[in-house]
């Protein structure tokens, strides 16, 4: 049984959607934002969002799959000085 995979919003994307956390069927990533509002989505792919895969900061956003038991977390900018 495929025990699917969650994204985490961290910071302004938890209250854009309204979770701190969401689990999501596993694949492609654009496959898996291509369910999701679309709001939400389009502020999850700016270029100024960080992502981690498993706790690993990726380099880029490109390719990634997400597998079962998979933790995706999109980090925002970080605002303030």
């Amino acid at each position: 049984m495929d025990r699917g995979a969650r994204l985490v919003f961290l910071g302004r994307l938890e209250d854009l959607a309204g979770m701190a956390e969401l689990a999501v069927p596993t694949g492609p990533l654009e496959q898996v934002l291509a369910g999701l509002d679309r709001e939400l989505a389009v502020a999850l792919l700016d270029d100024r969002v960080r992502l981690a895969l498993n706790g690993r900061l990726l380099a880029e956003s490109g390719g990634i799959m997400l597998g079962a038991g998979d933790e995706l977390a999109f980090l925002p900018p970080v605002s303030g000085g």
